[in-house]
């Protein structure tokens, strides 16, 4: 069951996803070559206690960062680290929050100093798939409608969808139904209803869309092929008129 938020519920979600968003806003004055991924981190777990947040990665499952922080080829769960970012690479970041009882959940891929057109084209097929498919999130739509515009157009621009890891409902919990893939059938899927909130985020492989998960760590998931991969995430509430974006 996809839960309908109540309107101060909805106001709740705001003020958790609204440190999303200027938590990822702030973080990327510091992306550059010499950075590590733990120094990252650890800028962000700031931001997110001095907002009066918790961060909702930390001990997850038992994920041990407050972030997840992927580069080039990690295409999600990346562990921050002591690894240093360099010249060229793209980093993946996702951040989450709950602030008095309700959850944030946002991303964003950035470069790191300059890097090629072909990795700046797979950030902004990205970022434009997602509101492409934002299009069709609307109450008396079907999921689905945003799953295959996400993968139309994706797929459009030479790109493929992460088919192992999906998006979700979000709210009281970090992880709610329903599942939301970047692929599908148009028409499919459950209907939406205005209050209903979703993290949408596409994940997007420069090669093949299969991953693999590291056996030694067993988060980081990697583009199997070896190819970078981008990944940006907003969480929305669903209303009569379409959706409004919380980490924007």
């Amino acid at each position: 069951m996809i839960v309908v938020r109540r309107a101060d519920e909805i106001e709740k979600m705001r003020a958790a996803n609204r440190i999303v968003g200027d938590a990822l806003r702030n973080i990327e004055q510091y992306i550059r070559p010499g950075v590590t991924t733990l120094e990252l981190n650890s800028i962000i777990e700031d931001f997110i206690l001095s907002a009066g947040a918790v961060p909702s990665f930390k001990g997850y499952g038992g994920f041990p960062a407050a972030s997840c922080i992927s580069v080039d080829e990690v295409v999600v769960h990346g562990i921050p680290s002591l690894r240093v970012l360099k010249e060229g690479e793209i980093v993946s970041i996702d951040v989450g929050t709950v602030f008095r009882g309700y959850n944030g959940d946002g991303a964003r891929t950035f470069a790191v100093g300059s890097i090629s057109p072909e990795k700046q084209r797979l950030i902004d097929v990205t970022r434009e798939s997602f509101f492409e498919g934002l299009k069709y999130i609307k109450a008396g739509r079907r999921l689905g409608d945003y799953s295959h515009a996400v993968q139309a157009y994706v797929e459009s621009h030479g790109f493929s969808v992460v088919r192992a890891m999906v998006g979700h409902g979000i709210g009281r919990a970090m992880h709610e139904d329903p599942e939301v893939p970047n692929y599908g059938r148009a028409g499919s899927g459950p209907m939406l209803r205005a209050g209903n909130c979703l993290a949408l985020e596409p994940m997007v492989n420069m090669g093949g869309f299969s991953v693999i998960i590291d056996s030694h760590d067993g988060w980081t998931c990697r583009a199997a092929d070896g190819n970078p991969s981008a990944h940006y995430e907003n969480t929305v509430v669903v209303t009569d008129t379409g959706a409004e974006i919380l980490t924007l």
